[in-house]
C-alpha cells in the first residue's frame, strides 16, 4: 500500500466532521437525491445536482470540511499530518458501474488546490467509490500533449483520472 493510500485511509477514519455538516442541509440533500432519481427515470436526463451530492457524500464518508460555494479553487479541506489540505471535489454519476466512462468537469490549474477528489455516484446518487489525486499528478496529466479537451479545457476522462489517483473509499 502506498504512502498516499495510507494517508487517504487515515483521513477516512477520522469522522468528527458530521457536526460541521448541517442536519437540515443533509435532509434537503436526501430529498434532492430522491427527486433527481425520479427526474432521471422520467426524462433520462440528469437533474444537475451531481456536484452538490458528491460534495456531501465526500464530507460524510471521508470527514472533509466543506467550504462555501464561493471558495475559489477548492470545495473542502482535510487535516493531514498537521497540514490543511485543500481539495477540489468532482462528481460523476455512472449509470452502470461496470462501464465507467465520461469526463470530469474542468479543472482550472490557475486556482489553488492540493488534491482533486473524484466521487463516483451510482444511478441512485449514492457514492460507490472515491479516488484522490495530488495536484502534481493532475497537472502532469492535464499538461501531457495530445488532447484538446484535456489540454485546453482541463477535462480528464474518468478512467484517466482513476489511473493517476488512489482509491480512497469504496462501498
Amino acid at each position: 500500500m502506498s504512502a498516499r493510500s495510507i494517508e487517504c485511509d487515515r483521513a477516512a477514519e477520522i469522522r468528527p466532521h458530521l457536526a460541521d455538516v448541517d442536519a437540515e442541509v443533509l435532509e434537503v440533500l436526501r430529498e434532492a437525491k430522491i427527486l433527481a432519481r425520479r427526474f432521471y427515470r422520467l426524462t433520462g436526463k440528469p437533474l444537475g445536482i451531481t456536484g452538490e451530492v458528491a460534495e456531501y457524500e465526500a464530507a460524510t464518508k471521508l470527514g472533509l470540511k466543506l467550504h462555501s460555494a464561493r471558495q475559489v479553487g477548492y470545495d473542502a479541506t482535510s487535516l493531514r499530518d498537521g497540514q490543511e489540505l485543500h481539495i477540489q471535489i468532482k462528481g460523476r454519476c455512472i449509470a452502470n458501474p461496470a462501464k465507467i466512462n465520461g469526463r470530469l468537469g474542468s479543472i482550472d490549474l490557475t486556482k489553488p488546490f492540493d488534491a482533486v477528489l473524484l466521487v463516483l455516484l451510482d444511478s441512485e446518487f449514492n457514492a460507490f467509490a472515491m479516488y484522490e489525486a495530488s495536484r502534481a499528478a493532475v497537472v502532469a496529466a492535464l499538461e501531457r500533449p495530445g488532447s484538446k479537451a484535456r489540454n485546453e479545457r482541463g477535462a480528464l476522462a474518468v478512467r484517466q483520472f482513476m489511473a493517476i489517483s488512489t482509491l480512497c473509499w469504496i462501498k
